[in-house]
């Protein structure tokens, strides 16, 4: 693969290529295949943390044994770590995507609104883990968990018209539905790594934002894909391309036999009317990030998911191989005029070229205050702030708790004792977040905790925001404050 310097590309691309590096981890892969193959999808939903929230018995006897059967069908076809890759996420750090419904499966029923297969991902203050819930949606007021944030289905982000995006058994047609068949069109000079085509003319609302990652070229086919899904007739449609831009577009096409085709509306609707068009879903409008990856060389087709790159398999020139170092390879530090070697000893890292004697003299006159062997302080320094620290801190924010402490492990070793430093506060921040996460699953805190802390929050009633205050804690405070904050509704 050609290395590229970072500010060649969009922030957009390089979060796309941190979250495929970190956020399904091939350990989590390879877990999850085996106990599909065997028909175990529970043990499959497990591995991939994903909690689920609906028996099919009780399914079975509120909707009949047909419903259980297409459910149960779709529950064996699911693949929990396909569905983590395509699920939406939220820049600039690219977790998952908070507070969100997200509707998988639609099934016919006699009541007013279909019953619908859906994951739910947690709010910001309580995604510790990036876990998910499955579960089933059966119309407002029947099953909805009161204490989530959007109970509801989002009409945005759905895949129930893309389950090439979860299902093993369709995932062939990713490479068809993101256009990876067809011929990219050419990108414009200023955006050479643009995969996308340009936003069309005569909009009303143009967002001052980069578009190489439209999907343009494929509106139309999968506006059309969306009306059969609603059994609508051809007409107006949106296309959601910011916090507060929308196109409405028109679908239309000579007859049946046609290529259908939009354009922009020739006069504007009232807001109330465009609130109740159809919405064109987010995977359609926008380019797939693996395909932009690929083509942009940030990612080599061996490192995505194996579903993604049997379908999306190119031939290309192979990537580079880099030769890694060799496990257990000592540090070197000079030290009294020579170089030492620290290195793992016993399950811990050690300076192998002193005696221990005269190392726990040196701790011991580091303890009362005395200056230390440049050994002891390299080591010291390893241990609060290690050069893989930025990649703990990934993994630990995709919820790869396993994959943390290896890094730890192999760096430190399995017996390393932890002083205080940014290593420690990353490790038991972690572990204080998944409690946060327990209480929310447990209907026992429905709030951010500090939203308790803030004035009047006693009578106060559920729909006031806290104020910010010195009691807010500082990542809740960042996220606040922060102008990249994406749109979630923290609290309620």
């Amino acid at each position: 693969m050609a290395h590229h310097f970072a500010n060649d590309f969009p922030s957009r691309l390089l979060m796309w290529q941190r979250v495929r590096e970190y956020a399904v981890p091939p350990s989590m892969i390879d877990t999850a295949t085996a106990r599909r193959a065997v028909g175990d999808w529970a043990g499959a939903c497990a591995a991939t943390r994903v909690d689920v929230d609906l028996d099919l018995r009780t399914v079975r006897n509120r909707h009949g044994t047909e419903l259980a059967s297409r459910l149960r069908a779709d529950l064996r076809r699911l693949a929990p770590d396909l569905l983590r890759w395509h699920m939406p996420r939220s820049a600039p750090d690219g977790r998952l995507r908070p507070g969100l419904t997200l509707s998988l499966a639609r099934y016919g029923g006699s009541g007013a609104a279909p019953v619908q297969l859906v994951v739910r991902t947690p709010p910001t203050w309580a995604d510790a883990g990036q876990r998910m819930s499955l579960a089933l949606w059966e119309g407002s007021g029947t099953g909805a968990p009161r204490h989530h944030p959007h109970p509801h289905p989002d009409r945005r982000f759905r895949l129930d018209l893309h389950r090439h995006l979860w299902d093993a058994g369709r995932s062939g047609e990713l490479a068809r539905r993101c256009g990876a068949d067809a011929t990219p069109p050419a990108a414009p000079p200023d955006r050479p790594h643009g995969t996308g085509g340009t936003l069309p003319p005569g909009l009303p609302d143009r967002p001052a934002v980069d578009d190489a990652s439209w999907a343009v070229v494929r509106w139309a086919a999968e506006a059309e894909l969306l009306f059969r899904a609603e059994e609508r007739p051809r007409g107006a449609f949106t296309v959601r391309l910011g916090a507060r831009s929308r196109a409405v577009l028109e679908l239309v096409a000579p007859d049946d036999s046609h290529a259908p085709a939009f354009r922009p509306l020739r006069e504007p609707l009232p807001p109330q009317q465009v609130a109740a068009l159809p919405v064109l879903p987010e995977a359609a409008a926008r380019v797939l990030p693996d395909l932009e990856l690929l083509r942009a060389g940030l990612v080599a087709a061996d490192r995505l998911h194996p579903l993604v790159a049997a379908a999306l398999a190119e031939p290309g020139p192979a990537p580079a191989v880099v030769p890694a170092p060799a496990p257990g390879d000592p540090h070197q530090v000079e030290c009294r005029g020579d170089i030492h070697r620290i290195a793992l000893r016993d399950g811990a890292l050690t300076a192998i070229d002193h005696e221990p004697s005269e190392l726990r003299r040196e701790e011991l006159l580091v303890a009362l205050g005395g200056p230390a062997l440049p050994c002891v302080r390299a080591i010291h320094a390893v241990h609060r702030d290690p050069e893989a620290l930025p990649a703990v801190r990934e993994r630990l924010l995709h919820g790869d708790i396993a994959g943390a402490l290896a890094v730890v492990e192999g760096l430190l070793g399995p017996r390393a004792v932890l002083p205080d430093g940014p290593l420690r506060q990353e490790l038991e921040s972690a572990a204080a977040r998944r409690v946060d996460h327990g209480l929310f699953r447990s209907g026992l805190v429905t709030v951010h905790p500090a939203a308790e802390a803030a004035p009047g929050a006693g009578h106060a009633d559920a729909s006031r925001r806290p104020q910010l205050d010195r009691h807010v804690p500082h990542d809740l405070l960042r996220k606040h404050i922060s102008r990249a904050r994406p749109r979630t509704g923290l609290m309620r």
